[in-house]
Order: structure tokens, then sequence, then C-alpha cells
């Protein structure tokens, strides 16, 4: 056994994990490096954007239903068990491991020492130990790097063991099937095989944030992109699932990415848990999103594109692999960022809905206990065509805006808002990037200009002295009037011909958000019950 690489004090796969006999270990080898044995190797190509192309294999996606969570004295009582997070036993836990550092046996392993939570207090140490090493490369991008001073003491407090070419077998290891990707809170591992979606290592130590910081720290651990602008105390945060425009608004000239998709909220901080992006590609143009399309070159990774024929050039539009093509690259990709990835408190919070329906304002301002409601409920509507079997408009509600990521109730996130809010003068949004006019099919998507216009005009303090009417059954507060928009578009209502119809259709929304809520109801405090929309018999 051969090991390259620096690396710090605490450098013992062996006392650490119990890995041995191991083949080379490459330990914290750079990007340039790991692009040439990811060619040597034959698992990538170099693109003329400089970046590297490489096929994550059976899985292009996360694979939910295999994600597991050790069932221990740990997590028994404070884990929210059931379809997301799925109970896995110690002991099977132990047995699967051994399997795979058997498997380990003779092969060279990537070594990286990484951190997340860009704000020192915080900060959690983390070893990533890879089978692959475009594996490697993508934790290097996607975690915080450390500084030479800081690898020399490095202290990982987390490991994480990813292992793409094992594949488990269900009747002994007690898996779905062949891959899995299983959290240990005790042990303070993951372990990932069976798959080589980078995303698994992400999303992971994601996870592990999301249980820790709330429920150890006090701190709001969030999926939203986040900026902040030139004054101080001007931090802004966006919520949003797939397709509402998070990363698009958070994307501003005028002010500084904090960061695209993980943060904390602590009493007088919002900080980046990561040091890169993760970016879909699917249809990637400059004009649509400038700043990623220009973060792809040397140091970046493509994930399951196509490319033009004949050519080394990336055919963004090109779907044959999968929809879910991706880039990863390090956030200093991208010129006007905060540096360090730290803002103040947020002076502005903005919760993105793309609603097909065409029922719920573009922007509308939220009460402390509406906020809670909607961060609990996490709506949009998909529309047809964004996936299989999807003809009309169909709800989706995420937990969080992040459902598939929260190891605790989601009551206990909404709880950690509300203090948050309480007392301040912090301002939540509603923002509607949706249709108007009527449902999909009937009316049009929403101007991104507008969108923009009113979300400027709301951190800008525009709509301060604004008057503002009350939405019916929802009973959300829109402004009449906002600089740059149309003042007929600011009530849904007002938009629809049919006045009748849009009552109908706010009203079967209605239900559906107070639906949804049934599951949360019996932990869930009154104030927020009493938030939900008022739907009429």
């Amino acid at each position: 056994m051969s090991v390259f690489g620096k690396h710090g004090k605490n450098a013992d796969l062996k006392s650490a994990i119990g890995l041995t006999n191991l083949g080379n270990q490459f330990w914290n080898l750079t990007p340039a490096e790991l692009v040439e044995d990811t060619i040597i190797n034959g698992q990538g190509v170099l693109t003329d954007t400089g970046a590297i192309a490489i096929e994550t294999g059976e899985f292009t996606g996360r694979s939910p239903k295999d994600r597991f969570v050790v069932f221990d004295e740990k997590t028994e009582n404070s884990v929210w068990w059931g379809d997301i997070n799925i109970k896995f036993s110690p002991e099977k836990f132990d047995a699967l491991y051994n399997r795979m550092k058997a498997y380990l046996n003779g092969k060279d392993v990537y070594v990286r020492d990484a951190y997340a939570c860009a704000d020192p207090r915080f900060q959690m140490n983390i070893r990533i130990v890879t089978e692959f090493p475009w594996s490697n490369m993508f934790a290097y991008n996607m975690f915080l790097r450390p500084t030479a001073e800081q690898m020399e003491n490095f202290d990982p407090e987390w490991h994480i063991v990813c292992a793409p070419g094992f594949l488990a077998d269900p009747e002994i290891d007690g898996t779905r099937q062949h891959n899995f990707a299983i959290l240990n809170f005790t042990k303070k591992m993951i372990i990932i095989g069976g798959t080589g979606y980078t995303g698994e290592i992400k999303k992971g130590i994601f996870s592990v944030l999301n249980y820790v910081l709330p429920h150890e720290k006090g701190v709001l651990s969030m999926h939203c992109s986040a900026n902040i602008g030139n004054e101080e105390h001007d931090t802004a945060i966006f919520f949003g699932l797939s397709g509402t425009g998070k990363t698009t608004l958070s994307s501003d000239e005028n002010r500084r990415l904090i960061g695209d998709d993980e943060h904390g909220w602590a009493n007088d901080s919002v900080f980046n848990f990561e040091g890169g992006c993760y970016a879909k590609t699917i249809d990637l143009s400059r004009e649509k999103e400038p700043q990623i399309y220009d973060a792809i070159k040397f140091g970046a990774i493509l994930e399951n594109i196509g490319f033009v024929d004949g050519t080394s050039t990336p055919d963004y539009a090109d779907g044959s692999i999968t929809e879910n093509t991706r880039v990863s690259y390090p956030i200093h990709h991208i010129d006007n960022i905060a540096d360090p990835s730290v803002g103040n408190a947020p002076k502005n919070i903005f919760f993105l809905t793309a609603d097909a329906f065409g029922v719920l304002p573009p922007i509308s301002r939220l009460t402390k206990e509406q906020a809670m409601y909607h961060f609990m409920s996490g709506y949009t509507a998909k529309v047809a065509g964004t996936e299989v079997g999807i003809t009309e408009p169909t709800t989706t509600f995420s937990a969080c805006f992040g459902a598939a990521f929260l190891p605790l109730h989601p009551a206990k996130y909404a709880k950690l808002l509300g203090e948050k809010l309480e007392g301040t003068d912090i301002k939540v949004w509603l923002i509607n990037t949706g249709w108007t006019g009527g449902s999909y099919g009937v009316g049009s998507r929403m101007k991104l200009s507008y969108t923009r216009a009113m979300i400027t005009a709301a951190m800008t303090g525009k709509l301060d002295n604004v008057s503002f009417e009350k939405l019916p059954v929802f009973d959300l507060m829109m402004p009449t009037s906002c600089e740059g928009v149309p003042s007929e578009i600011l009530n849904p209502r007002g938009t629809w011909a049919d006045k009748s119809a849009y009552d109908e259709t706010a009203n079967n929304l209605a239900s559906k958000f107070v639906k949804n809520f049934e599951k949360y109801a019996a932990e869930t405090s009154q104030e927020i019950l009493a938030a939900a929309p008022k739907v009429l018999v």
C-alpha cells in the first residue's frame, strides 16, 4: 500500500473507520490530478469548455426509497420515521459495512478532507473516501476547502465511504435493492454503494446538518438560496422547489451570492453549508443562466450530458441519458459571490411557488403564522410535460421545501422559523412565478421581468408604504400597486375572465392545502393551524 498527498494528524483510515488492506491511498489530490486519473481510468472525457464529463451509471438521480437511517438509542425518539427516514438496524449496518470493507480490499481509494458550514462556529469536518476519482473531485467542488494550515491539524467529525461498484445483496444486507445510502448518527458515518450519482454525497451531509443543527445547536437548516445586497443587514433568502425560479431569482448582478442551495440561519448569521454549486444543465444557455453557463470550465464536472455529434462540445438540450443532467463547480467559478459565504440574519424571505392553477397572487406578504404554515406546506404545482404521466396541473407539497432531506418532524423546523421571526421586522413574501389569468392551458406564465420587479421592490422597501388588500380564502395580503408592474395583475381574481371559475379553483386548491396538512396536525401548534386557508363549504 502506498499513501500519496498531504493529510492531517488524524489520517489513519484503519483506526478511524476500519479500512485495511487498501491499495494506493490518494489523499487530497488537486482537481487537475483527479481529472487526469479520471481520464486514465476511462471514466471521463474533457469537453471543449475545459470541464470533465462523466456518466454516473445506472443511477442518474437520488434514490429516496434506498436511503436509510440507523435506528438506535440516539435516533429512536428524535428522527421523523416513515417513508423519508427508513429504519435500518445497527447490526445490519455493521454487517453491510464489513462486506463493503472487504470489497475495497486491495483497491485504490481517493481520500478528501473537507468541511461544511461557512460560519466557523458550526464548522463540521468531513473525511470522504471514494472508489472513483471523480466522486472525490465532486466532494472537492461541493464542500468547503480547508486551508493548508487547517489541513495539518485536520480532525474529521464525520466520514463518508462511497463505493459505487459495491452492490448490496438485499437477501443478506436488508436493503431494498443493490444500491443504498445509509446515515449512522451514532458512528457519524455515511456509507453509499451501488450508485455513482454524486448527489447522494451532497444530500447525505445535508441530511446530517438538518438533524444536528436544529436538534443540537438551535440553528435553522434550510433548503434555499441566499444573496446579500451592498448595504449591511440586507440578506435575502429564497425557498422554492424545482421549477419555481430559485436559482434564477437569487442570481442578481446587484447582489452577491451567498449560496444556491443549502444554508443555516443562526441568530445573527445566514451561512452557506457548501463550497460549490450543483446545477441542472438541461436546456442550459448563456442567455437563460449566464452565471452557470460561464462557470462550466476546467474544474467543473458535467454529469450525464450529451455532445454535439463528432465534437467535444456539450449539447445541453440532449436528455437522452437523463433530464437530470448536472454540473458541479466550486463557488469561486462565479464572480459575484460573498466571501466568506456568510451574511447577516435575513431582511427578506421569499417563498417561491409556480402555481399552475393561477390562484395565488404574484406577490403577497405573510404573517409569522402564515409563514410557518406555508413553510411546512412547501407548495408548488407541476404541469404537463415536466414528468411522465402528468397531463394537467398537479399539486406538489414538500415540507420546508425539502422534505426528502428532513430527519426531524417538519413542525420542528417551522417552530424554529417562528422563533427567529418573533419580535423582528423580517418580512416574509409568497411569490407566485406560475400562472395568471387562468390555470395552465388557459392563462399565461407570469413574466420574469414582473417577478424580478416585485422582488426588487420588496427588498428595497418600496412596498412598505403602498396599500394592501386581502385575498379571500387564503387570507393573503396583496399590494395594490408595485413599481414596474401593471396593477391589474396583482390581484389574481381580477385577471380571470370567469370570476366564478376562479372562486371554484381557489377553493379546490385551498382544500388540497388543508388535506396535505392533516398528516402534520398532531404535532403542530394551534397558531400554525389557524393560518390555514378557509375552505368555503
